[in-house]
């Protein structure tokens, strides 16, 4: 078989140019396409690592936020806790001095109605026990009050004892001032002359004497000089009677406390 060199050589040569075209026009496009396409494909990678590198940052970031305020939280609530729990033992420590307080001018309260109750009470027995003596002595025995309770104080001063004497002697001849008669009543010129004649007998150095009313001597007379006395009051014999109906009172009501404690 004869070879036709010039159609291998036609061929040859078509080829060669087919292949510098299909580079020219076909494989070198492609592979610029390609290329551009990694390229593109890498940026777009790159950016997505990036964004996702941001996200992550942004993740911690939220994390470590979330972090310090769950803490800032837990510390604001133990705070808000703790204030809370010194509020109010504060309030209730205020409300237990108010209620004592309260409680203590209560007890002042009563203490102080009691005693003006008990002074009214001691007042008005005093005043009573005094009506009953007078119009007593003025029916029995015809002599009124006045006459005998001077006659009493009389009586007293020519009985006192030396050294009582002497002390109010020595009273009456240290001060100027008269010595002073005073009494719950307006004595009559008919007392205030046995009283004279009584003290003169008693203190012949005695100078002069005054007369004085004082109401709040109930039922009482007393005779003063330089800061000594000698006095006669029913006040006193209510006083002890007074002493004894507060023991047997207080008495009454130990037993009624022990009773109560008492199981039955």
């Amino acid at each position: 078989m004869l070879i036709d060199w010039f159609t291998v050589g036609a061929q040859t040569l078509n080829f060669l140019i087919l292949v510098w075209l299909m580079k020219r026009y076909l494989y070198q496009p492609v592979l610029q396409a390609i290329d551009a396409r990694e390229k593109r494909i890498a940026a777009q990678i790159a950016d997505a690592a990036a964004k996702e590198a941001a996200a992550n940052q942004e993740k911690e970031e939220f994390q470590r936020k979330n972090a310090e305020f769950e803490l800032r939280r837990a510390d604001m609530m133990g705070r808000a806790a703790y204030d809370a729990k010194a509020e109010h033992r504060r309030l209730l420590e205020e409300a237990r001095r108010a209620a004592d307080a309260l409680s203590v001018r209560q007890g002042e309260l009563l203490r102080s109605e009691a005693k003006t109750l008990h002074e009214s009470i001691a007042r008005r027995t005093q005043e009573e026990v005094f009506a009953i003596a007078r119009k007593t002595l003025t029916d029995l025995a015809g002599v009124s009050l006045e006459e005998r309770m001077t006659a009493v104080l009389s009586e007293r001063l020519l009985a006192m004892d030396d050294a009582e004497r002497r002390r109010l002697a020595e009273a009456m001849e240290k001060t100027e001032e008269p010595a002073l008669i005073r009494s719950a009543f307006e004595l009559p010129s008919e007392q205030r002359r046995i009283l004279q004649q009584a003290v003169n007998a008693a203190f012949p150095a005695c100078k002069s004497l005054r007369f004085e009313a004082a109401p709040e001597i109930v039922s009482g007379i007393e005779l003063s000089a330089g800061g000594q006395k000698v006095a006669w009051s029913i006040a006193d014999y209510l006083a002890s009677l007074e002493k004894g109906v507060d023991e047997i009172l207080a008495k009454a009501a130990v037993s009624a406390k022990d009773s109560e404690k008492t199981p039955v």
